[in-house]
C-alpha cells in the first residue's frame, strides 16, 4: 500500500485530533486551514479503506480505528525525531563534547534511537557521530580521535575497555527465487562455506564473524566485497546472491517476503554489540552518561525491538 503512504503533516493532524478533541483545534494547532484539514483526513481514509473521525454537528472525534492509527503515528513522529537527531549528530563539529564512532550495523539501526533519547535528556550536549567498519573504530579510539565507541566485532583490543549494551544475531538470507529456498534440508556449514557469497568488507564485525564460524572449512571466494549492510541487502533483494547478516538489518523484508531466512544446520550466530572506550576502566562525563542511560533501557528497545519482538520502526502487520 506504498501509494496510501502519509504525508508527515496528516500524522501530526491526527495526532493533533486525539490531543484537542476536534478537528478544528487540530486544524489550528499544526497550522493547517480547517476544510484542507477536512479534505486531507477524508482522502486518506478514502485511500486506506478505513473511517478515522466521526462528524457531527458537534465537531469531530477520532473512531476507534483512528485511535490505533494515531497510536501508530505518534511511534512514527517519534522515529523520525529520533532520525533528525541522529541526522543532526553527523555533522562535524569541532566544539561536539561527545564524538562518538560506530560500526555500520549499531549506527544504521540502534543509534538513531539511542541518540534521539540522550538529545532529549541532554539537549545542551553537542554529539558528533562517526561511521566506520569495527577495526576502523577501534584503531580511531586508540588514536585519541574520538571518545567512544559501539561495534559488533566478535572481540576487543586490550588497550580497550568495552560493555555490553545490545544483542544481535546473524541469519543466512537469500532472495525467494534461489535453489535454497526450495530445499527440503537445512543448509550445512560446509555447504555454505563452500559456496560465493555476498560479505562486508575486511574489519567489519560481521564479516569477522562469519570468517571465524566459517573458519575451519574450506572457503569459496567472496561473490562481491561491500561496505555496508544497506548494500548487501539491496544486492540480496535483487538476485545477486545470498549473504549472512544482522537480523536487524533485513527484518522489514523478511516479513514482506523480499527475502528468506535461510535455516543452516548447526550454525548460530548470536552477537554482542559493544560500547568501547580508552583508559580509564570507568567511563564518565558525556559518554558515561550515554553508556549508563542505553544499558538502563528496556531490553527489547535496546535492542532495537517493539514489545513484539520486531525490530524498531519495523511494523508487522
Amino acid at each position: 500500500m506504498a501509494n496510501a503512504r502519509p504525508d508527515l503533516a496528516l500524522l501530526e493532524l491526527l495526532v493533533a485530533i486525539d490531543d484537542h478533541g476536534s478537528l478544528g483545534a487540530a486544524a489550528r494547532a499544526v497550522g493547517m486551514a480547517q476544510p484542507n484539514a477536512s479534505r486531507a483526513v477524508r482522502q486518506w481514509e478514502q485511500r486506506v479503506g478505513l473511517t478515522l473521525i466521526e462528524r457531527s454537528p458537534r465537531g469531530s472525534t477520532l473512531t476507534a480505528a483512528g485511535t490505533v492509527v494515531v497510536h501508530w503515528a505518534r511511534e512514527v513522529l517519534a522515529d523520525v525525531d529520533r532520525l533528525l537527531d541522529a541526522a543532526a549528530a553527523l555533522r562535524t563539529d569541532r566544539d561536539a563534547e561527545l564524538r562518538i564512532i560506530a560500526s555500520m550495523t549499531v549506527a544504521e539501526c540502534l543509534l538513531p534511537a539511542w541518540l534521539g533519547d540522550f538529545h532529549r535528556s541532554h539537549p545542551d550536549i553537542k554529539v558528533q557521530l562517526q561511521v566506520r567498519n569495527s577495526r576502523q573504530v577501534f584503531d580511531r579510539l586508540v588514536a585519541g580521535d574520538c571518545d567512544l565507541g559501539f561495534v559488533e566485532s566478535p572481540s576487543v583490543p586490550d588497550r580497550l575497555h568495552s560493555a555490553t549494551v545490545a544483542h544481535d544475531r546473524l541469519i543466512v538470507v537469500a532472495h525467494p527465487t534461489h535453489p535454497w529456498t526450495r530445499r527440503r534440508r537445512a543448509l550445512t556449514i560446509a555447504e555454505l562455506a563452500a559456496t560465493p557469497l555476498l560479505v562486508r568488507e575486511p574489519g567489519s564485525g560481521t564479516r569477522s564473524t562469519v570468517d571465524v564460524a566459517l573458519a575451519e572449512f574450506p572457503r569459496a571466494e567472496p561473490l562481491l566485497e561491500l561496505g555496508s549492510a544497506a548494500a548487501i541487502r539491496t544486492s540480496v533483494s535483487s538476485g545477486v546472491g545470498p549473504a549472512v547478516v544482522s537480523t536487524l538489518a533485513v527484518a522489514d523484508q523478511i516479513d514482506r517476503g523480499e527475502l528468506v531466512a535461510i535455516p543452516v544446520e548447526g550454525l548460530d550466530l548470536p552477537r554482542t554489540l559493544r560500547a568501547v572506550w580508552r583508559p580509564p576502566r570507568k567511563l564518565s562525563g558525556p559518554a558515561g552518561q550515554l553508556v549508563s542511560e542505553i544499558i538502563r533501557m528496556p531490553i527489547e528497545r535496546r535492542n532495537g525491538l517493539h514489545t513484539n519482538g520486531s525490530p524498531t520502526g519495523r511494523r508487522r502487520g
